[in-house]
């Protein structure tokens, strides 16, 4: 036996249909699938990657800094260190995790600059950051300096 069909009381609309008994689950957080990723951005306070004409912000170089070999690119001039392997070789036992270290960046209102995909895949074949790592953020010698010193001094 077939059990009987689900009625809704009062009257029906206009077409005949009945309203649906189980209404639509509420809408997401999530952002439509036609607006683009770099829309919501400002979000988690991540500028959009690197955009540069210059051919050479893909260069990785090996740098000397504070007794350490660090991979760096030189954007505007200026040497930008991968602030993940920088965060394993002098931060990790001064401060919780890379999470903290991005609390800490906020506050002290500096922002990295966000990697692009060449020079993400550079760092992963240097070793500078982990095989699986998609994307990574680099920082300035001088703001890394005063980021140090943010976590070196007590309060």
């Amino acid at each position: 036996m077939a059990a009987p069909p689900l009625s809704v009381p009062g009257p029906s609309p206009p077409g005949g249909h009945s309203p649906p008994i189980f209404p639509s689950p509420p809408p997401t957080s999530r952002p439509p699938p036609f607006l683009p990723a770099l829309y919501f951005s400002h979000a988690y306070n991540s500028p959009p990657p690197i955009h540069t004409s210059d051919p050479t912000a893909n260069d990785c170089k090996l740098v000397e800094y504070r007794g350490q070999k660090v991979a760096a690119f030189i954007i505007n001039n200026e040497t930008m260190l991968c602030l993940p392997q920088a965060f394993e070789l002098f931060l990790k036992n001064l401060v919780g995790g890379l999470h903290t270290v991005y609390t800490k960046l906020k506050r002290l209102g500096i922002e990295p600059l966000v990697c692009n995909v060449e020079q993400v895949r550079v760092l992963r074949g240097l070793g500078a950051i982990q095989p699986g790592v998609n994307r990574c953020k680099l920082l300035a010698v001088k703001h890394f300096d005063i980021l140090y010193k943010d976590c070196t001094t007590a309060r």
